[in-house]
């Protein structure tokens, strides 16, 4: 039985896209044989959050100085204390990356490293001089000490290969889990957008990267366009908010004078004059995710920059239609007709909202129905688990060269 450890510098929902991808990815391992141990760093969520992870271990460490990278040498001991014969870095640039290389060098164990993004361009720009220094001081030297470097898909590899990284490289996408049976739970919009009206949902992170200042310019575009049904759509802007961002969005959504509310703090949608077009929701997690998904007649993901988002692959499995950049590296949902392309402009995404309001009913139905097919050939995490046993089995020198690895 292979031992491994997963390290994270976050458990909670802080991690974004990570804590499922990590979470499933664990639980998924430990199904399938694998003795798993998780840990990660604790934030003001960790408790609260600790349940996504059951039934696998998971050990959370308070960060002591410096901060800046969640130094905790509670962390090194305890997974020194595990033992594992294999551990897998997940992101880069704070004290996991330390952690596993130290573990690495003092017992002579492999590791493997998932950047989940964080090596493509756009995201080494972002933070630039915090990161040039993270890489010299410690992130350089644990990438190159990995026996394999995961990309989430070809385009990630690519970007791998032109930080100068020669280790070997497996492309495997992350999972996804297929929902079962029908949600009844109301969606957080349910009062304040009146019957009949169509939701295009965006679920993700309210960041920068996320390309939410355009898609609102795009939205406001088209709602002055001569498209008939327009107006009957509306855009519900559900995440969690970084560094304000949120408000910058409702700023410009006042500048564009186009309508919007925030479900947290206004009545409902009979005394809201004129109508929203634009709805913020917050947070949302567990069956109000869920619900978000199930209840949305579409989806949207702007992005600039992606690893590979788990949120598209949860609107796939929902048989959502989805609007997405080239930049969401999911260029499988292009090729089977699951997702429309819009380049992450004004311009292109206004072109990519035209194209979804303008379908049927039946047409958007059928698009959601090839996504969820799409996600049962693909990107299931029975597969997704498979696919990383037999590299790590590779590794420790007990198999064959894995189809997932990409020659040199």
């Amino acid at each position: 039985m292979i031992k491994s450890a997963h390290l994270t510098a976050s458990v909670s929902r802080k991690a974004g896209g990570l804590l499922d991808a990590v979470s499933r990815l664990a639980q998924m391992q430990q199904r399938q044989g694998m003795a798993v141990k998780v840990f990660g760093l604790w934030d003001e969520f960790a408790e609260e959050d600790m349940k996504a992870w059951h039934p696998v271990s998971v050990a959370i460490f308070k960060p002591t100085w410096p901060k800046l990278i969640g130094q905790s040498l509670q962390f090194r001991v305890a997974l020194n204390d595990f033992a594992p014969d294999i551990s897998h870095t997940h992101g880069l640039w704070l004290y996991p990356s330390i952690a596993a290389k130290n573990y690495s060098q003092k017992n002579n164990r492999p590791y493997l490293i998932s950047p989940h993004g964080m090596l493509d361009p756009w995201a080494l720009k972002n933070s630039r001089w915090k990161k040039m220094i993270a890489d010299w001081l410690f992130e350089r030297e644990h990438l190159r000490g990995a026996q394999c470097l995961r990309a989430l898909c070809v385009s990630e590899a690519h970007s791998i290969r032109q930080h100068q990284l020669k280790n070997a490289i497996a492309v495997i996408p992350n999972g996804i889990d297929l929902p079962t049976g029908t949600d009844s739970s109301a969606p957080p919009w349910k009062e304040v957008i009146e019957p009949g009206k169509k939701v295009l949902l965006f679920l993700s992170r309210i960041h920068p990267k996320k390309g939410l200042v355009n898609l609102l310019k795009a939205w406001a575009q088209i709602r002055i366009s001569e498209i008939r049904n327009s107006t009957e759509w509306v855009l519900a802007i559900a995440g969690w908010d970084q560094g304000g961002h949120e408000e910058l969005l409702k700023k410009l959504c006042t500048e564009l004078r186009m309508p919007f509310t925030d479900v947290r703090d206004q009545p409902p949608a009979s005394s809201l004059k004129p109508p929203a077009s634009v709805i913020f929701l917050g947070p949302q997690f567990n069956t109000a995710k869920a619900a978000c998904y199930h209840h949305c007649d579409a989806f949207v993901l702007p992005s600039v920059s992606e690893g590979l988002p788990m949120v598209v692959l949860e609107a796939w499995a929902h048989s959502k239609p989805v609007v997405m950049t080239p930049e969401c590296n999911l260029p499988e949902g292009f090729q089977a007709d699951a997702a429309i392309r819009a380049e992450a402009t004004e311009a292109g995404l206004a072109a990519g909202l035209n194209e979804l309001q303008r379908m049927t009913d039946s047409e958007r139905i059928d698009m959601g129905r090839r996504a969820r097919d799409l996600v049962v050939a693909r990107f299931t995490w029975s597969r997704v688990a498979e696919q990383l046993q037999s590299i790590q089995t590779w590794i420790l020198g007990g198999g064959g060269k894995p189809d997932c690895l990409l020659d040199a």
